[in-house]
């Protein structure tokens, strides 16, 4: 029977330590979180400045439900195109310095619009080998050759430029590395974006509203100039504190994605609710220098208490500047271990294993938020001591 494969698959994963489990939250987001009934101190969500709990937030998704309802009713290029839908794109282009965005309901919808729409047969598309599987789904779907070169090895990626026959050329990556935390070289990447004439497609999913001046993302915090060449797509679901996403860029560009993005044109438009909560929502990421400056300080907390453990301990702490912070452990079943240590001491710290990250690569992925206090810092610390 065909059903003998997926309990044979299953088990392999089982055999491997792989397979993935949900947990039922029965409370909002927020550093304490009640997982099957069990309460946590939570260190994994990616709701980086503690908004997705925000009461003027909440407070302009009931208004913005009251006043448009709860659904769009069509997509947006027929009658799903709403005011708050539209106040949205205009204020997120002003917000990141771009002439032009185009909503989307998810990240991942986001970045299979963007390189679908701009490469195909004949073309190449280079990326980055750690990009979140929605870019290499994106890579896959343009039809273009799909060249992927070392983890930020900058003269690799050059090396493939040079010696591509493509007649067009996609640079695509992240800009912070959801996994490892690091960030891309943007600026030697956009060098070679004008050497080589090519587009270069930046994912700031883990960096908008966390990076860059008043936080508007990793083109502001590497002072990367406007130019028609960068296509840039946000995502609303992590520091934003709400849900969907953005792609921003060239005028003609974002006119293009309209007319030719498949994960824009075939889909219901997001509820109109949820950009009245996005509006209030970049208004608290505009003014919230404070909540960044104190999540810096709490990213340097933890790294100073973890770096002497992990490297008694045989693990490796990334080199991360930002929220998101790995402790490579190595091996899975060790990586489960540990995961299940913290939560018996009442912590929530998930194990990310291949083939989210690479074999050999099983870690804990530590996050932080602005809603954390330097007390749960110095209790996860303490945890990690007596687990190790």
């Amino acid at each position: 029977m065909i059903i003998k494969d997926i309990e044979d698959g299953l088990a392999a994963l089982d055999h491997q330590h792989l397979r993935r489990h949900r947990r039922v939250i029965d409370t909002p987001v927020g550093p304490r979180m009640t997982a099957d009934g069990k309460p946590l101190l939570a260190f994994c969500s990616n709701d980086y400045l503690g908004l997705a709990h925000h009461p003027e937030i909440v407070e302009a998704l009931c208004a913005g439900a009251r006043r448009w309802g709860a659904g769009s009713g069509a997509s947006h290029l027929v009658s799903g195109h709403l005011r708050p839908h539209d106040a949205l794109e205009e204020r997120i282009a002003e917000f990141v310095g771009l002439p032009r965005a185009l909503t989307f309901s998810t990240g991942y919808m986001a970045n299979l619009a963007v390189a679908p729409a701009l490469v195909g047969r004949g073309d190449a598309v280079f990326a980055d080998r750690l990009n979140h599987a929605s870019l290499i789904d994106a890579a896959l779907a343009s039809g273009a050759e799909h060249k992927r070169y070392a983890h930020n090895d900058i003269a690799a990626l050059e090396k493939l430029l040079r010696e591509s026959a493509a007649k067009r050329k996609l640079i695509l990556t992240d800009a912070v590395f959801s996994m490892d935390g690091d960030l891309a070289d943007l600026p030697r990447l956009f060098e070679l974006a004008e050497q080589y004439d090519t587009w270069l497609v930046v994912d700031d999913a883990h960096g908008f509203g966390v990076l860059g001046e008043h936080g508007s993302g990793c083109l502001s915090h590497f002072g990367l100039p406007v130019s028609p060449r960068i296509v840039y797509v946000g995502t609303f679901g992590k520091a934003a504190g709400v849900a969907g996403a953005f792609v921003a860029g060239d005028t003609r560009v974002i006119e293009w994605l309209m007319q030719k993005a498949r994960t824009y044109i075939f889909t219901t438009a997001a509820a109109p609710a949820l950009s009245c909560a996005l509006l209030k929502s970049l208004e608290l990421i505009a003014d919230g220098d404070d909540r960044r400056k104190k999540l810096a300080a709490l990213i340097a907390r933890l790294r100073d208490g973890v770096g002497a453990l992990a490297a008694d301990r045989g693990w490796h702490l990334a080199d991360s500047p930002t929220p998101i912070q790995p402790v490579i452990v190595g091996d899975n079943k060790a990586a489960l271990a540990l995961s299940a240590a913290l939560e018996q001491q009442g912590f929530w710290v998930p194990a990310i294993r291949p083939p989210t990250v690479p074999m050999g690569s099983a870690r804990l992925r530590l996050t932080l938020s602005a809603s954390n206090e330097s007390a749960d810092i110095d209790a996860l610390l303490a945890a990690l001591h007596a687990s190790a």
